[in-house]
């Protein structure tokens, strides 16, 4: 490029030009969303026999066993990129114990799953344990109620590695509990799955949209808040410190959670980590989406795109949403 034309003003220089038709727009176009940039978070409930509806997220259900595996497959069919399994389970106790049940509700699915579109789709595992302690913290508390973290680590192993002896193709711990990475690598490791890959969910804030999340996977604390484990929203700097121990102490991938009221975030950690960065689009997200859309406040469709783009544009490789399976067939 020429120096005139780098400094070139009105009438040469007119922007215009190439916003004239869409199909200019779309060859200029600077960021993408694909459907394999999308991954879907999916929430399947023991002892379920019809799928139930999340009221606070219209669209969403928890899955049973079948209906799980029925909208695996359909996220295949539209070329989404992941699954991320979340599990509720009948029986709940002060340690967790379901999680790491061979037998228990995210293995049974795993095995599902991974038998029958583990080649077409990245099973994905979260692995934390909120749905399944009876006080609904990330860990086994302390007598003063806070969550003891290195007995929580010896938790997060052993989930890790039921998970990948179910069929995991990557396991991703989302307690935030300090070494949780190197704990799991580790364990991992000593289990024989040195290829299972760990996405950190590295940087997650202590957020206000996580609301409707909790009804879907019954895991709102009984007292208390995870303030004590969970960053604080104001903090960057903080979350870019987080991302580098889980880089050091292992991670294949890193997450920011959430995602929209945190681009900035989503940015900052694009442009140092030396490893994907994810986001979530989590369900207070989707729910204000959703619900100012059935009011005929905006264009739903749009809007779901619109968010997607500001994700990547921020520097997200992937996103984790609800529409994945729907957006990645408007994307198509």
């Amino acid at each position: 490029m020429t120096s005139a034309q780098h400094d070139a003003a009105f009438p040469v220089a007119r922007p215009r030009r190439l916003r004239r038709g869409s199909a200019l727009r779309r060859l200029v176009s600077e960021t993408r969303v694909l459907p394999e940039n999308l991954i879907l978070p999916m929430f399947v409930k023991e002892g379920l026999t019809e799928p139930v509806a999340i009221s606070s997220m219209p669209g969403q259900v928890q899955h049973t066993r079948d209906s799980l595996r029925e909208a695996a497959h359909e996220a295949v069919e539209a070329g989404v990129g992941g699954l991320m399994l979340f599990g509720i389970p009948e029986h709940k106790d002060a340690v967790g114990s379901q999680a790491d049940d061979p037998n228990g509700v995210v293995q049974v699915a795993l095995r599902d799953l991974a038998a029958e579109i583990g080649e077409d789709i990245v099973v994905m595992a979260d692995l934390c344990l909120c749905e399944y302690t009876d006080h609904g913290h990330c860990g086994p508390l302390e007598a003063d109620g806070h969550v003891e973290n290195d007995l929580t680590l010896e938790r997060y192993a052993s989930i890790a590695a039921a998970q990948a002896e179910a069929g995991a193709a990557v396991v991703a711990p989302s307690g935030m509990m300090d070494g949780q990475v190197a704990a799991i690598r580790a364990g991992l490791d000593r289990g024989g799955f040195t290829q299972v890959p760990i996405l950190a969910y590295a940087a997650k804030y202590a957020s206000v949209f996580y609301g409707p999340f909790r009804e879907a996977a019954e895991g709102a604390p009984r007292f208390g808040d995870r303030s004590g484990y969970q960053q604080d929203p104001g903090n960057v700097r903080e979350a870019l410190r987080e991302v580098a121990l889980d880089v050091a102490e292992g991670a294949d991938m890193v997450m920011v959670k959430p995602g929209l009221a945190y681009l900035d975030v989503v940015a900052k950690v694009a442009e140092s980590s030396p490893v994907p960065v994810s986001a979530y689009q989590v369900s207070g997200e989707y729910a204000m989406i959703e619900a100012a859309a059935e009011k005929g406040w905006l264009d739903r469709e749009r809007a779901i795109l619109e968010t997607l783009t500001s994700y990547r544009r921020a520097g997200a490789e992937q996103i984790l949403t609800y529409w994945a399976t729907e957006a990645a067939r408007l994307l198509r």
